[in-house]
């Protein structure tokens, strides 16, 4: 179609006389741009989600590695808030 359509642009003089032509051929040409923008976009999406999978399991790996550290930081904190009591309790008691 839109060969047929460059070939009446080509060889007619109908595009700049006809209106109803020009906005035909104009029609088509869209048309044919939709559809070729329209399957650049689902390569597109398949592409993508191809590649989901992937990165969110990597992201969920490295979530589960924050929470780790996130629990051996709390651990580290309450052992260092029992070790600063304890060094309290040892002054107090050279004080006396």
């Amino acid at each position: 179609m839109v060969r047929l359509c460059a070939k009446i642009v080509a060889e007619t003089d109908l595009y700049e006389t006809d209106k109803e032509v020009q906005n035909l051929i104009d029609w088509v040409c869209l048309s044919e741009q939709i559809k070729e923008n329209n399957n650049t976009i689902r390569n597109l999406i398949g592409e993508y989600k191809k590649i989901e999978p992937d990165c969110r399991e990597g992201v969920r790996a490295q979530l589960e590695r924050m929470k780790e550290l996130c629990k051996e930081r709390n651990s580290l904190y309450e052992k260092q808030n029992d070790l600063k009591g304890q060094k309290q309790q040892i002054e107090r008691a050279l004080e006396l």
